[in-house]
């Protein structure tokens, strides 16, 4: 039998990703409170409800970077989100900026949340890194993610967008205008 690469290359970017997951979950986090969710967006029919979702988001913003994001997402197979729910971790360290995590109103993130997902996507990416996929870190994926129901109850949500192509459509960017 004679397998072309590209008849498999969803497949590969797929098995990447969730070793990427893996990775992100195994990732230390603050205290060891595990709070972080991850979801896989590879199916072509829920990337391009992203996009959409973030095109309108444009509209309503004037965000023209997240036009050119949407589109970015539509030339990869695949986007891993990962979110934190807020949990707030009783250290009265003050990284948030408030000197006790009693003053820290409710929808101020917690710092340490917010550091275990960047945590979470430098592990992930470093696996892709390892398996030669392409990542592009968007929060303006993540940010309008948010908007859908896939990782229900969580904020400060990262995208990591994945492809794996003769050359990355992650670089070179150019901004996009509205329509």
């Amino acid at each position: 039998m004679i397998i072309n690469e590209r008849d498999l290359r969803h497949q590969s970017v797929v098995e990447a990703a969730h070793r990427m997951m893996t990775a992100a979950r195994t990732a230390p986090k603050a205290k060891g409170v595990d709070i972080i969710e991850i979801a896989l967006v590879e199916e072509r029919e829920d990337l391009e409800k992203l996009a959409e979702a973030m095109r309108r988001r444009s509209e309503e913003t004037g965000f023209k970077f997240l036009l050119r994001d949407a589109d970015n997402i539509l030339q990869g197979e695949a986007v891993i989100l990962i979110g934190t729910r807020r949990h707030t971790q009783g250290l009265n360290c003050g990284y948030c900026g408030y000197s006790a995590c009693g003053q820290n109103p409710v929808q101020n993130p917690c710092a340490l949340n917010s550091i275990d997902v960047g945590i979470a996507i430098g592990s992930a990416c470093s696996v892709a890194a390892d398996l030669r996929i392409d990542t592009r870190v968007l929060f303006s994926a993540g940010w309008v993610s948010e908007m859908l129901p896939w990782l229900p109850g969580c904020s400060q949500t990262i995208a990591v967008a994945l492809s794996a192509s003769s050359k990355s459509p992650y670089f070179d960017r150019k901004p996009k205008e509205q329509k």
